[in-house]
């Protein structure tokens, strides 16, 4: 287990992505997978309101709602430290005060709780000043509504404004900042957001962090999967892409573990991450992604060096 900065929070070393959950998983699955995270000791879950909206048929909160269910059934909430976002459905986008204000009402009715204990806000919003949702935040902090809030998909620059301006107004300051980073999708992170995140001792929780599964070693040279994510790991079907993976399966074979935890061992060894994402469709995917491993330097040094420039 270990302690997120600046947080009385004390999370598995491997956060469980509630994306699948209503969408390739059904309540029954997703189930499965949440109780085999928790029995093997997890506690981490994350999950947004626009998760599955993106499913013909589905309105968003589909995956808060299995969650909540889980939750509920299971008579845990104390035990999970739990994590959701705002500003990305499409019937509660953006953050306004407003808009907030009755979304984190939606996502507590729908996980069954009276809090969240890390409420991010999924991306920037260009159109509303940053004072104005921090100190939305400030209000639902003090109501018991949320805990800690977290940033996803800012930049370094923007992390860095909302930083100033919650230490200048006394407001609640981001303590996580949730952005892709994996080992084929490295330089955006490593360049921009990083810097600030070491700067600012608050902890990265980057989401696909196994590339959108093709960091499994599922995805091959020659070889069609059958997956309702294989459309997304087009861009990383290339010689250095499967080099990475090759990489990945000598490592694992030499720690008698799978390729998916060597590669969450990766961003790991990264001092700016606190723990990675990553999620599972099936109880046995979950066991893919549970070891926690340490690289010797000279494993993390061939990783770093297949992946340059990526």
């Amino acid at each position: 287990m270990l302690n997120l900065p600046k947080t009385d929070l004390t999370v598995y070393p491997l956060c469980l992505g509630g994306n699948v959950f209503g969408w390739s998983a059904d309540e029954k699955e997703s189930f499965q997978v949440l109780d085999a995270y928790f029995e093997a000791g997890g506690n981490f879950i994350d999950t947004a309101d626009v998760y599955s909206e993106w499913k013909e048929g589905n309105v968003g909160g589909e995956s808060e709602s299995i969650i909540g269910k889980w939750m509920k059934a299971r008579g845990n909430r104390s035990s999970i430290v739990l994590a959701t976002k705002v500003a990305m459905l499409s019937t509660r986008p953006g953050l306004s005060s407003a808009n907030i204000k009755s979304a984190i009402d939606d996502s507590l009715r729908r996980l069954q709780t009276d809090y969240i204990d890390l409420y991010y806000s999924h991306q920037w919003d260009e159109k509303v000043e940053q004072e104005e949702t921090l100190s939305t935040y400030s209000e639902l902090l003090k109501a018991g509504k949320i805990r800690y809030i977290g940033a996803s998909n800012f930049t370094g620059a923007q992390l860095t404004q909302a930083m100033e301006i919650s230490r200048k107004n006394n407001y609640p300051s981001y303590v996580a900042l949730q952005n892709n980073y994996n080992l084929l999708h490295r330089s955006e992170f490593e360049s921009d957001a990083a810097p600030t995140v070491l700067k600012d001792e608050i902890s990265a929780i980057p989401y696909f962090g196994l590339a959108r599964g093709f960091l499994t070693g599922k995805y091959r040279a020659g070889s069609t999967v059958e997956s309702v994510r294989a459309g997304g790991v087009t861009d990383f079907q290339t010689p250095q892409g499967y080099a990475v993976v090759d990489a990945l399966e000598e490592i694992a074979r030499s720690h008698s573990t799978t390729i998916s935890a060597i590669a969450l061992a990766w961003i790991r060894s990264n001092a700016a991450v606190s723990t990675p994402i990553a999620s599972a469709r099936t109880v046995e995917q979950l066991h893919e992604i549970m070891p926690i491993i340490s690289l010797d330097p000279s494993e993390k040094s061939s990783l770093d060096q297949l992946s340059e420039g990526l």
